[in-house]
């Protein structure tokens, strides 16, 4: 239920809401992984510790200092969620709470205040309700929420910033790899992601676009993507440029560990070794080394983004291996499970899902 400080806001909504349309004019069929402009956006801000009653605004652009401490010193931290319609109407988020405690993780090693778990959920929450109309029909795609947290204050000596902004936009997504086409990576040894101490396991700002250059070089060599390998030796296995990784040798399911903090504690990954356990495989994660990857059956990368999807091939210097993909993969199954709760298909016996209502 919103907070007290939310009604107001929420009330402004639903007259508004009632003038529109069950959904907005889009055509779901032809729905991409991109920015769909919707209605609302929502903000709440803080000076010091604690953050200020958060409201909606009309989704726009927003007024920083050329002094912000996000835009020259890089502390922000942004999450990814979804919001599902299911086929009866309803509306559900999965495993929200895990991104409000990722998110208070991260900004803690990024010296920042964080918003609350409740004050996290209630602006997802209203965000949703407030696009709803954006949320697509059932089986054409999802609504992907992006919170950001950034330090919004003015700052020029090298510190925390002394004023934080929290926004969450949305937009309508279909897949993130069109056609959920198995992929065909790269393994990249010259180039590296993190680094043992760094911020690798938050989902800071700054871990993403250093990954463009090593992505760039190997889609022009008709790779899908990049898988990167550690930064202090360049045998083991890591992250996919923003996704989790997992490897199938009979019944054994390997995934690289999180130990190290350069691996993103993934919500999906977590749920797909909660899944995978139930269906009687051995999960293990552990350090990886990429001949494991060369002979493994399977390969499959998990996010929220990617959800589950196949690995075709991969190469490494100057060897190409293949995997098992399609119907009796193990990543199709696990696909169709977490989307199955997701959407309402399935019945939820974790509790992972939260109706908005």
């Amino acid at each position: 239920m919103p907070s007290p400080g939310l009604q107001t806001t929420s009330d402004s909504i639903q007259r508004h809401d009632e003038g529109h349309e069950k959904y907005a004019d889009v055509n779901w069929d032809e729905l991409e992984f991109g920015v769909v402009p919707t209605d609302y956006m929502y903000t709440l801000s803080s000076k010091g510790d604690e953050f200020s009653q958060g409201h909606l605004t009309p989704y726009g652009n927003i007024e920083l200092s050329p002094s912000a401490g996000v835009l020259n010193y890089g502390q922000g931290l942004f999450e990814g969620l979804k919001a599902n319609r299911t086929e009866d109407g309803r509306f559900l988020l999965f495993r929200p709470e895990e991104n409000a405690l990722r998110m208070k993780i991260g900004a803690e090693r990024m010296c920042m205040p964080s918003p609350s778990p409740q004050q996290f959920l209630d602006a997802v929450k209203q965000t949703v309700l407030a696009n709803k109309r954006w949320v697509p029909p059932t089986g054409k795609g999802t609504l992907y929420l992006r919170p950001l947290l950034m330090g919004s204050g003015s700052v020029l000596g090298l510190g925390p910033a002394p004023e934080y902004t929290f926004l969450i936009f949305a937009s309508p997504v279909g897949s993130y790899h069109k056609g959920r086409a198995a992929l065909n990576l790269y393994v990249e040894d010259k180039l590296h992601r993190a680094t043992p101490g760094g911020t690798g396991g938050i989902k800071s700002i700054t871990n993403y676009s250093p990954v463009y250059l090593a992505q760039k070089q190997a889609r022009a060599k008709g790779f899908s993507d990049v898988l990167f390998l550690d930064s202090l030796t360049g045998k083991y296995i890591e992250e996919i440029t923003a996704c989790n990784i997992f490897i199938l040798k009979g019944n054994v399911i390997s995934t690289p560990t999180i130990i190290h903090g350069t691996v993103l504690p993934g919500i999906t990954r977590k749920s797909v070794i909660d899944i995978a356990r139930d269906f009687g495989y051995q999960v293990e994660e552990r350090v990886i080394p990429v001949e494991d990857l060369l002979e493994a059956d399977e390969a499959f990368c998990t996010g929220t983004a990617v959800v589950v999807t196949p690995i075709g091939a991969v190469t490494y210097q100057d060897r190409r291996v293949e995997y098992k993909t399609g119907k009796g993969a193990l990543s199709q199954k696990l696909y169709e499970t977490i989307t199955g709760i997701q959407t309402g298909r399935l019945e939820d016996k974790k509790g992972w899902t939260m109706e908005i209502n």
